[in-house]
């Protein structure tokens, strides 16, 4: 009796062991496509428990399971299978291609996320991976020719330049046009600041770390952007960052790369010397700004051939770039984490220019109840910023190297008794900046995020979001004593606090009715926003060399501050039925404290509806054309153009002759002669869109096509002129209306897919085309920065002398054999560009990638000052021409073709009077970028710590094809991302041709 009951005990004893052992069992495998190639990232559960891995590089993955059990696997692109697993080994699993991307997930409005299938609107998503491809300190610039309708423009190449991003063309005659910039879902500022002398600043949002970005999609029409009402108007970048992952050990990775940088120079000749009518002057015993003078191979000085001197190859140098990125992510089975840390040190080509930026970034999530999680986040930069003086300042160094002579050593800067060593009057040498100017910005950013999901029902979220975007921005312009410009020396300091915080509530639902699916959300957004500034300004300096501006003799000090509070009540429904036939309904309430009472809240909304006609295919159908929806959305959405305190008439310090108050310790205070508006309400935007996305040889192959047309209303004008018995100069109106329309396209393809080798392809397109309708009763024109606004012409024309021309349009010459100047001013050029492209292609061998992409713009023109500035120094490429000549025209006298001969200075002299002669179209080509990169095999790290090693080497511009323009790149604006300060090109720091090595591990 005891030997059995031993045996029953043995046996059940390893019957629970073997038990055990299945529940515990390692299941090891392995994830594909249908063409047999590794799947990296998929998601592979334990159905009806919370295990979850994802696949590796190789597609690999490792998992504990009871057996039997069900694994779910998963991935974006590809159909969900469920597969029943039973103690097999090295299992390999396929997934098959989705169709009609009913899996594929986009973050949209307040960060929801949406099945793309279900949009009824276009947006565009490009992946963090294309962004740090490109090697761009500034994410802006990352996205340069990869999204239709969305124009990029750098403004200078000095480090940590703004550059600006527009969609779908302007909105408004002068209110912000750049698109709103959304962070996991808080919008955050991009104000353009630190500069304060002349040239562009930095727009904020360059304190963000590209390699910590998930995605990036961009939001383009009304109906996209309707639920952040009136800020929401030109457009939405949603930024979405890096998340760790659950159930998955720590990983640490690190990335290092260093870029060589050259500058994209003017075209500037070297053939003559400093001088006038071919005479040579010496620049000591006599000075000119020209160089006219003789020819250099010709020249002797001191009896010996004259020296040339290549002045911007001696003073422009390579640039340097260092970043080093480390990672950490992981998670346990109810958290997950990331982190990162980033150092980038940009060194720029002009001498003493540089950007540095250190960010620290943070985010972790744990589900706290089964029903409840949370995310909070938190994003530190720290950016410090040299820069000098650019475009038309006496202190820009730019302006005096494109202009210098070649005869002309320009170094020493000084001469023995410590004056500046000058070839010319009214300019710094540029040497002497180097040393002397300097213009220098530290801020401090902080950008918390707080995110609460509770699902008290299984259809119905509740979700919290809080956050704030916090940043400390101290400035200070240095000019030493003995400048040209100011010769007593100059210190300013300027100090600037923003604090913007924002709040959403949002209820959202999601349920099944029939053949209906419902998703509805209810929201409600508070966003408070603080500026506060101070402005010293020290005029003569007392103590050399002493850099406080406590030593200077005259301080004058300004402050000012403002405090903005919107609250906003905003619904979405989107209505699936049985999948083929979409109705999204969008409605928000914004009350703000900018606008008078009886106006302080407005409504805005738009209504969608898209058609998924592939359902209805036969399957001989569906082979060739896999996906074909229809979409159609109106939209009307506010514009926020309204600055804080824009209702008031306030008193302003004045000045009385040749005196500034405060005088003697007497404050002196005038109402504005602006005369303001009580009664202002923002400007609206009213969109029609629609658009057609279709898929073919099982999505091998998409595109989609979008046509939208929309009007601004109730355009602000704010200098309209007033009758001087008002006792007012002008005042701000909301008259000003303008229309912009377009297509967009987009083209996506896999020509190539095979378990080596792979070849992707996208193409897009845009043609906008902006009309000013109105601006104020019979006012035609008003100036606007470097650009004028006319009615009935595009937003951004070139305004400006013109050549006198004949009724047939030819050239009117003088009696002196030159042309000359019509009488009346004219339109000479356009700034907006006819159409934009862009082509990117990726390749895949093995462990190879290569990747390029074009971006090009079909015209658009550009002033170049460096030319015209140039024409009267004699210093463009094409001055080099110095034969006598007979300009082509007939004689204003005689009508008789011209026959005087003129010599080739006399000619360039005069044109440098005719703005006409500087417009050139903007039309380019560039090699945006080219990538190169190795990931080493993993059977080659077995016997090392690492998971992955990858090597990749980056080009930017490489080349560029401007068949038009002399300067060194048609895409800058030198004075900034401002309205005002486009289509302009004016001895800015040249950008860069640049080169980059990287190399990143994971362990």
């Amino acid at each position: 009796m005891l030997t059995k009951l031993k045996t029953a005990l043995l046996a059940v004893t390893m019957l629970c062991f073997i038990q055990l052992h299945a529940q515990t069992a390692l299941v090891n495998g392995k994830i594909t496509d249908a063409s047999g190639a590794a799947l990296p990232g998929i998601t592979v559960k334990v159905k009806g428990t919370s295990q979850g891995v994802s696949t590796d590089s190789q597609g690999n993955f490792a998992i504990k399971s009871p057996n039997p059990s069900v694994l779910i696997v998963s991935g974006i692109g590809f159909q969900t299978r469920e597969f029943a697993y039973a103690g097999q080994s090295a299992l390999i699993i396929s997934l098959t291609d989705d169709q009609q991307n009913l899996s594929e997930v986009v973050v949209t409005a307040l960060g929801v996320k949406r099945e793309k299938r279900n949009l009824t609107y276009s947006s565009q998503e490009v992946k963090g991976d294309q962004l740090t491809q490109t090697r761009e300190p500034n994410l802006v610039n990352a996205l340069a020719g990869k999204v239709s309708g969305v124009q990029i423009t750098s403004s200078s190449g000095t480090p940590g330049s703004s550059s600006r991003i527009v969609i779908r063309g302007a909105n408004s005659l002068y209110g912000n046009n750049e698109a709103l910039m959304v962070i996991d879902g808080i919008p955050v500022n991009n104000d353009e600041t630190g500069n304060l002398n002349s040239g562009p600043g930095t727009n904020r949002i360059a304190d963000l770390d590209p390699n910590i970005i998930e995605s990036i999609n961009v939001l383009k029409g009304g109906a996209a952007t309707a639920l952040y009402g009136s800020d929401g108007a030109k457009g939405v970048i949603i930024i979405t960052t890096k998340a760790g992952a659950q159930n998955k050990k720590p990983s640490l990775s690190f990335s290092s790369s260093l870029s060589l940088e050259t500058p994209l120079l003017p075209e500037i000749q070297n053939k003559y010397s400093l001088g006038s009518n071919g005479n040579y002057f010496d620049g000591i015993t006599q000075k000119t700004s020209t160089s006219w003078g003789a020819r250099m191979d010709t020249l002797k000085i001191n009896g010996q051939p004259a020296q040339v001197y290549d002045q911007s190859d001696l003073f422009f140098k390579t640039g340097k770039t260092y970043t080093n990125t480390i990672g950490l992510n992981g998670g346990g089975t109810y958290s997950s984490y990331f982190l990162s840390y980033t150092n980038l040190a940009q060194e720029g080509t002009v001498p003493s220019t540089s950007f540095d930026r250190n960010t620290v970034f943070g985010k972790f999530s744990t589900q706290i109840l089964k029903n409840l999680d949370m995310t909070f986040s938190l994003n530190y930069a720290n950016t410090k910023n040299n820069r000098l003086p650019e475009g038309y300042a006496l202190e820009s160094p730019v302006w005096t190297i494109f202009s210098a002579p070649v005869s002309y050593d320009l170094q020493p800067a000084t001469n023995p008794d410590g004056s500046q060593r000058l070839f010319r009057f009214s300019r710094n040498n540029p040497y002497w900046v180097l040393d002397n100017i300097s213009n220098t910005s530290v801020v401090n950013r902080f950008l918390p995020t707080f995110n609460a999901n509770y699902k008290p029902l299984s259809w119905l979220t509740i979700t919290e979001r809080f956050g704030a975007d916090v940043y400390t921005e101290l400035g200070k312009y240095h000019e030493s004593l003995l400048s040209v410009s100011n010769p007593n020396g100059r210190i300013v300091n300027n100090s600037s606090n923003f604090r913007q915080y924002n709040n959403d509530l949002i209820i959202g639902a999601n349920k099944n009715l029939g053949d209906f699916t419902i998703d509805a959300l209810l929201g409600n957004n508070i966003i408070s926003t603080y500026y506060q500034n101070s402005y010293a300004n020290g005029v003569g300096i007392t103590v050399p060399g002493f850099d406080n501006i406590a030593s200077t003799s005259t301080i004058n000090f300004s402050e000012r501050s403002y405090l903005t509070r919107k609250i906003g009540f905003y619904l979405q429904s989107n209505i699936d039925y049985k999948k083929f036939l979409i109705l999204s309904l969008t409605g928000r309430y914004d009350g703000t404290s900018v606008l008078a009472k009886d106006n302080s809240f407005y409504p805005y909304g738009s209504a969608a509806t898209s058609f998924i006609f592939s359902n209805f295919f036969s399957k001989e159908v569906s082979d060739i054309m896999s996906f074909g929806k229809l979409r159609l959305s109106y939209s009307t959405v506010g514009n926020a153009s309204i600055g804080p305190y824009s209702l008031l008439t306030p008193y302003e310090s004045q000045n009385v002759r040749n005196i500034a108050f405060p005088y003697q310790g007497q404050s002196g205070f005038l109402i504005s002669g602006t005369l303001s508006d009580p009664n202002l309400k923002n400007e609206r935007i009213n969109e029609f869109e629609v658009g057609l996305e279709t898929g073919f040889f099982k999505n091998r192959l998409s595109l989609e096509v979008t046509y939208f047309d929309k009007k601004t209303k109730n355009g602000i004008i704010p200098n309209v002129a007033l009758a001087p018995s008002t006792g007012f100069n002008s005042t701000s109106v909301n008259t000003a209306s303008m229309r912009n329309k377009g297509i967009e396209v987009l083209l996506t393809a896999r020509p190539i897919k095979t378990q080596d080798f792979s070849w992707d392809l996208t193409l897009n397109y845009s043609r906008i085309r902006n009309k000013v309708l109105s601006i104020y009763n019979n006012l035609n024109q008003v100036g606007n920065g470097f650009t004028f606004i006319f009615v009935d012409q595009p937003y951004g024309v070139i305004y400006g002398t013109r050549y006198a021309r004949n009724s047939e349009g030819k050239l009117s010459i003088g009696d002196d054999g030159l042309p000359f100047a019509a009488d009346e001013q004219g339109i000479i050029g356009d700034i907006n560009p006819d159409w934009m492209g862009g082509i990117i292609n990726n390749f895949r061998y093995k462990q190879f990638t290569l990747s390029f992409s074009f971006d090009m713009k079909k015209g658009g023109d550009i002033q170049n000052n460096v030319d015209g500035y140039g024409y009267f120094y004699g210093t463009p490429k094409v001055t080099e021409n110095r034969d006598p000549r007979i300009v082509e025209g007939v004689n204003a006298t005689t009508g008789l073709p011209n026959a005087v001969t003129v010599s080739g200075q006399a000619y360039y002299q005069r044109i440098n009077s005719i703005l006409e002669s500087v417009i050139q179209d903007g039309t380019y080509v560039k090699l945006r970028n080219v990538s190169f990169g190795y990931n080493f095999k993993p059977t080659w790290l077995q016997k090392t710590p690492f998971k992955t090693v990858g090597i990749q080497v980056t080009g930017r511009n490489l080349w560029i094809y401007a068949p038009h323009f002399t300067g060194g790149d048609p895409e800058v604006s030198s004075f900034g991302s401002s309205n005002g300060s486009q289509g302009i090109y004016s001895f800015s720091t040249p950008t860069s041709r640049s080169v980059d090595f990287a190399l990143k591990l994971t362990l």
